[in-house]
């Protein structure tokens, strides 16, 4: 009998690197190694077992993410610059999302038979809604100007962020438009943090704050934009169509809902990144997935809005927009 092919086994091995790194984040262990450090001193810096810890740092060499000179562990200009707490650039608190995202991937075995997950319904944690949202605003920081250039702020005088998060899109739909003012819906706990970052941009004279939920009957009314930004994964197609009528509603005639989200092709396969994206709805929601864009053009259509089109962006994700008639 013939054995697997290496490249095939090293793909099924692939997760214990993965652990490796996430074990380390969550330990905060590239900023116990500071400038250098051996392994007993690390260990003491995380309160930890020392032969566990120099067993971790020596794994953490062989992926290249340490290095070792006679028995001291120093940080790879990678580790320190992006996964040290102690760094400007550190990307520690938003990678600690995916840090809590493991336990739902090691059910997915169980998504699969049973076509949901488990775990839906329970809260988050204030550390996981932080991290959750340090993600998200991470991730949004990066593509907002991106969007923003897009999609245009001409005619645009009040706009509406549905579950707008930590504010990242909101604020730069703002500074590009000082005449631009804002409402960001969701839940209270999210915009305590959105709140935050409302106030470090200097908007809070024009960007507002509303608690609520997608599932409440009016999002108001009167707004040129409805901006939905990794949303619309959450939810089932049913939700997803409630919620884009109550868009329509809470628009001007003439006003834009522009939809940003992980969008898969006709038969559901490619990009690669929304078609893993969609499993990871499977294991942390009651029935989200992505979606393809025949099936956001249906939505967008059965709500009553034209004009209707697909702006693809660098990177994974893309725009559908929709206008109410005039």
């Amino acid at each position: 009998m013939e054995r697997l092919p290496e490249e095939l086994l090293e793909r099924i091995n692939a997760f214990r690197e993965s652990r490796v790194l996430l074990t380390a984040i969550e330990l905060d262990l590239f900023t116990a190694v500071g400038q250098g450090a051996e392994a007993a001193v690390v260990a003491r810096r995380l309160g930890a077992d020392r032969r566990a810890t120099e067993m971790l740092l020596n794994a953490l060499v062989a992926i290249g993410m340490l290095s070792k000179r006679a028995g001291l562990f120093s940080n790879t200009p990678a580790a320190a610059r992006w996964l040290s707490r102690d760094s400007p650039d550190s990307a520690r608190a938003p990678m600690m999302h995916i840090v809590h995202l493991w336990d739902n991937w090691s059910l997915l075995t169980e998504c699969v038979r049973k076509g949901t997950s488990p775990r839906f319904g329970r809260r988050r944690t204030n550390a996981q809604t932080e991290a959750f949202i340090a993600m998200m605003h991470y991730n949004a920081q990066a593509r907002a100007p991106m969007v923003v250039e897009a999609v245009g702020v001409e005619g645009v005088r009040r706009m509406l962020d549905l579950g707008g998060g930590s504010g990242a899109y909101t604020i730069a739909f703002a500074q590009a438009s000082p005449e631009l003012e804002a409402d960001i819906l969701d839940l209270a706990p999210v915009l305590r943090i959105a709140r935050r970052h409302i106030e470090e941009a200097g908007l809070s004279d024009r960007i507002r704050t509303r608690p609520g939920d997608l599932h409440q009957r009016s999002y108001g009314a009167g707004y040129d934009l409805v901006f939905i930004s990794a949303i619309c994964h959450m939810l089932d197609p049913k939700q997803n169509r409630g919620m884009l009528r109550k868009s329509y509603r809470a628009l001007k005639p003439g006003g834009r809902v522009v939809i940003q989200d992980f969008i898969l092709e006709a038969d559901k396969t490619a990009p690669r990144a929304a078609a893993l994206f969609s499993l990871n709805m499977l294991v942390g929601t009651r029935a989200g997935a992505s979606y393809s864009e025949p099936e956001y053009r249906s939505w967008l259509q059965d709500t009553g809005f034209g004009g209707i089109s697909r702006l693809h962006l660098p990177g994974p994700t893309s725009l559908m927009i929709g206008r109410r008639p005039a």
